[in-house]
């Protein structure tokens, strides 16, 4: 018979009674994994302090600046230095915020961390924690293929990966982004030839930095919308290289120059500054666009698949390279990936976060 061993958690948060929850066979779940499940996100009992929470918390580490991982939820907040300004601007630039270098370590409460590229964005992050000999590895999300905008992917060793799943089927199989950005590059310059406007739409941090790095700048003029001229600015104080742009909220008139490219956000169609394009077509960049995207998306005349999450190889090679026992994953597809894992040996289960579930398209920008 298993025992059902109960755990109540205290934290500093006023005193109050914060989460209890039960765990069958403490023992080797927490010979495993260093982070549990709680309502207000990842948790690890042993350091006391948060990864990416969803609900009000003391302390929290935070693996990139997307905002379902990056919320005002925290007192104290600890991330990578190049999330710095990404994270001031998008939570505040009065928020307690101590920042690491990519391998350097920090102890929280006996429990080490560090942090370690994810090639997902500028400052992207996998959190890795080590107490009592075993080590738990976060991913956050992460991507494999280049990118120019970010750090690479750096494969960690640990006992217990915790893994994204958000593309974890054999389907999603990306192309080299090389490949992509001459696609991109071919259709901006053929409707500039046409005298039309390049629409290329992208969530404005992560996809609209890489999509304006891998440009021709000589092709025409590059507009962006001000959400991604925001997040622009903290991708060159970090040293990132872009190339030169104009927010078009800020043209008189709001006139935009025949056959250039105008990076943004997908537009709902009532944008003012729309109203200035004149001829344009659109076109989406996302990891969607292999099986789902036009159906999906609606009035799109074209769509590049260009992820910034790992495909399903990329996945498998990153399972394979930690060389981890135990492989939960969530945020995605992630019961269909780990019954795979299972049948090829691994020790895998879904876990149970704020971001599980196949995530699709809806809402999500970020793919």
């Amino acid at each position: 018979m298993v025992k059902i061993v109960t755990i109540v958690c205290i934290t500093r948060n006023e005193g109050k009674l914060f989460h209890i929850f039960e765990i069958k066979n403490l023992k080797k779940f927490m010979a495993r994994s260093l982070l549990v499940t709680t309502p207000r996100g990842l948790y690890s009992p042993q350091g006391d302090f948060y990864v990416d929470p969803h609900g009000f918390v003391d302390r929290a580490v935070i693996s990139h600046g997307h905002s379902d991982h990056a919320r005002r939820v925290a007192k104290s907040f600890l991330a990578h230095k190049d999330s710095k300004q990404i994270l001031k601007t998008r939570l505040g630039s009065d928020i307690s915020l101590e920042t690491l270098e990519y391998g350097e370590e920090i102890r929280i409460n006996g429990v080490t961390v560090s942090l370690h590229p994810a090639g997902h964005l500028l400052g992207s992050s996998q959190i890795r924690l080590e107490y009592g000999g075993n080590v738990t590895v976060f991913t956050g999300d992460f991507g494999t293929t280049d990118n120019p905008t970010c750090a690479p992917f750096e494969p960690v060793k640990c006992d217990t990966f915790i893994t994204e799943s958000t593309f974890a089927l054999p389907v999603y199989d990306w192309d080299d982004p090389k490949n992509i950005s001459k696609q991109i590059d071919d259709w901006w310059a053929r409707n500039k030839k046409d005298g039309i406007t390049s629409l290329l739409l992208g969530y404005s941090l992560g996809k609209a930095q890489r999509l304006l790095a891998s440009l021709n700048p000589e092709t025409g003029q590059i507009y962006v919308t001000s959400p991604v001229d925001e997040m622009n600015r903290c991708y060159r104080e970090a040293g990132v290289w872009l190339p030169d742009t104009l927010p078009v909220e800020r043209l008189a008139g709001n006139r935009i120059e025949p056959g250039s490219i105008v990076v943004a956000p997908q537009a709902n169609g009532t944008e003012a500054w729309l109203a200035g394009t004149g001829e344009y077509t659109t076109a989406f960049a996302s990891g969607w666009m292999m099986v789902r995207g036009r159906r999906r998306m609606g009035n799109i005349g074209r769509g590049f698949v260009l992820s910034d999450h790992a495909d399903w190889k990329g996945l498998l090679r990153a399972v394979e390279a930690t060389g981890a026992e135990k492989i939960l994953a969530t945020h995605g597809f992630s019961q269909q990936f780990t019954r795979y894992l299972r049948e090829i040996g691994y020790d895998a289960e879904p876990l149970e976060t704020a971001f599980s579930g196949d995530s699709g398209y809806a809402g999500e920008m970020t793919a």
